[in-house]
């Protein structure tokens, strides 16, 4: 099996189609969102939590069975249902459309798969196993949640909000570089409290 090629998608504002109603195509559809993404669910019978969604106004629902046309617009696309005769169905429309899909429990069948996820604000780590052992990938999950602690999401701000100060102020590429060094050999906890005036008495060139 080839081995898959890591990336992160920008999929906020943009349309995901879910086909499927329910467990699963609801905890598919909240990591979407959490994504940003703009979310329609295709399915004839829905979930209490896909209803509640839908109610506050934060995804679509069309209440019938998926039809060939249904993933027109589409950025990506979710096979979360359990009947192989569907799940084919959209995998022939994806192929033609050129969108990316994901189909539960079947990864041959599309073009990618959701890895294990831990967020701390704006840091985020994935974990697969390429779909070998999603068990292991759990485990790697809660052993690398219970490590990151909250200070790296805090870390990722200040420094962040620095390194654009300095990509705005500071012209010689040599000098920003030894000032980003200094920033990262410092303990994370220490810049994690840091203001942003803060940093750049203690990080810039005296």
């Amino acid at each position: 099996m080839a081995p898959y090629y890591p990336l992160f998608l920008d999929l906020a504002h943009k349309l995901c189609i879910v086909v499927g109603g329910g467990a699963v195509a609801e905890r598919k559809v909240r990591g979407l969102l959490s994504a940003g993404a703009r979310v329609r669910l295709i399915s004839p019978e829905v979930a209490a939590g896909i209803r509640k969604l839908a109610r506050q106004g934060r995804i679509e629902i069309v209440l019938r069975a998926y039809q060939t046309g249904d993933l027109d617009g589409a950025a990506l696309a979710i096979a979360a249902t359990n009947r192989e005769e569907i799940n084919m169905r959209v995998r022939e429309e994806s192929k033609r459309l050129s969108i990316l899909l994901n189909v539960v429990d079947s990864p041959d069948l599309g073009d990618f798969i959701v890895p294990s996820v831990v967020r701390k604000g704006p840091v985020l780590v994935a974990v697969s196993t390429s779909g070998l052992l999603p068990v292991l990938a759990r485990r790697l999950k809660e052993e690398i949640d219970s490590k990151l602690s909250a200070d790296f999401a805090l870390y990722a701000r200040r420094v962040g909000a620095f390194r654009r100060f300095l990509i705005e102020t500071v012209q010689d590429p040599q000098r920003k570089k030894e000032i980003l060094r200094r920033v990262r050999e410092a303990d994370v906890s220490e810049v994690s409290r840091m203001t942003l005036r803060e940093m750049k008495k203690r990080f810039l060139d005296p």
